[in-house]
């Protein structure tokens, strides 16, 4: 190795050892952010209804939501669940009685078995609200969401929530 090869591994090697180091460094401050993905036109919206209190939370919820944003939308409950899916259905008729056109179906129900094991629908983000109960701790599904980093936009709706779970957003009371 000639002394010119030398002079060029001594003047490149500290360079690259920057540029290798500055790249770390934005890649962990980077990891820390929550994903910014660019808005879509329309996203297709999975609402799952149970009992107990979590259809009334939910239809809130969607009561919120930017209807021509979130289309279509995609209600499922349960089996054994009667009473969910007939308010999903309701509210949507309303939609479309006071907007005084016949619209286009923009809402799917869906009867599933209390099974774990839902395949084929193929999502392509996943939004995780927790419940307005949970105050100082996450649920198990929550949990599990935010732990695996299953859900691409995580909230939550109390602020201490969010200063436990960073990459949680905080989005205030949502019903």
């Amino acid at each position: 190795m000639g002394p010119d090869a030398l002079a060029a591994i001594c003047y490149a090697l500290p360079v690259l050892v920057s540029l290798l180091t500055v790249r770390f460094f934005y890649v962990l401050w980077r990891s820390s952010q929550p994903a910014s993905r660019p808005r879509a036109a329309r996203l297709r919206c999975l609402i799952v209804l149970g009992s107990g209190g979590h259809t009334a939370e939910m239809m809130n919820i969607v009561t919120n939501l930017q209807k021509d944003r979130f289309t279509p939308r995609y209600y499922v409950a349960a089996l054994t669940d009667n009473m969910s899916l007939q308010k999903a259905q309701v509210y949507e008729q309303s939609l479309i009685q006071s907007d005084g056109k016949k619209t286009v179906e923009n809402a799917h129900f869906m009867q599933i078995y209390r099974s774990r094991e839902v395949l084929g629908l193929g999502w392509s983000s996943i939004f995780y609200i927790e419940s307005i109960a949970r105050v100082k701790k996450l649920s198990l599904s929550g949990l599990l969401l935010y732990k695996l980093r299953i859900a691409d936009q995580f909230f939550v709706q109390w602020p201490q929530l969010q200063q436990k779970y960073p990459r949680a957003y905080y989005a205030g009371r949502l019903m």
